[in-house]
């Protein structure tokens, strides 16, 4: 819980206080996108096939925090600092740099509590690994397609 607490807080700050790029309709589509997929994808990956969960098996209230308010930050600051305008050799290097920052930190979060609040199952780092920068890559598509929106109309 330690960990989560203070990430809340930390990349919450970081993302409001950094973002450059964003405006306030783009950070409520991300917001709302990121807790909508996340719900989907653990709906399956957690609540059917038991791959991980937070704190304990099942449905918890502490799981709302992760879910709401820790993981659309993150979002947030990928897409502020992402090399939009750059080589596709950039874009990979960017995605594959903050996979591997995603993963150390899923690795942290790992520890016994009070400190860390996540668990595996069957789930292991490489599946992670491996979903990731996928994952990412949706949501560059996602904001794309936002960006879009709002010119057009």
């Amino acid at each position: 819980m330690v960990i989560l607490f203070t990430s809340i807080i930390l990349f919450n700050f970081i993302a409001f206080k950094l973002n450059k790029k964003l405006n306030a309709n783009q950070i409520l589509h991300i917001w709302n996108f990121t807790i909508a997929f996340q719900l989907c994808f653990d709906l399956f990956i957690e609540f059917k096939l038991g791959a991980y969960w937070y704190f304990n098996k099942g449905v918890d209230w502490a799981e709302i925090l992760p879910r709401t308010i820790l993981v659309p930050p993150v979002n947030m600051m990928f897409l502020n600092w992402f090399p939009f305008h750059s080589t596709i050799f950039k874009k990979t290097i960017y995605i594959i740099c903050w996979t591997v920052a995603i993963l150390l930190y899923e690795i942290i979060t790992l520890t016994p509590e009070p400190w860390g609040y996540f668990h595996y199952g069957w789930w292991k780092l490489w599946h992670a690994a491996l979903i990731d920068p996928f994952l990412f890559l949706i949501l560059v598509t996602f904001y794309k397609w936002i960006c879009n929106l709002e010119i057009n109309s």
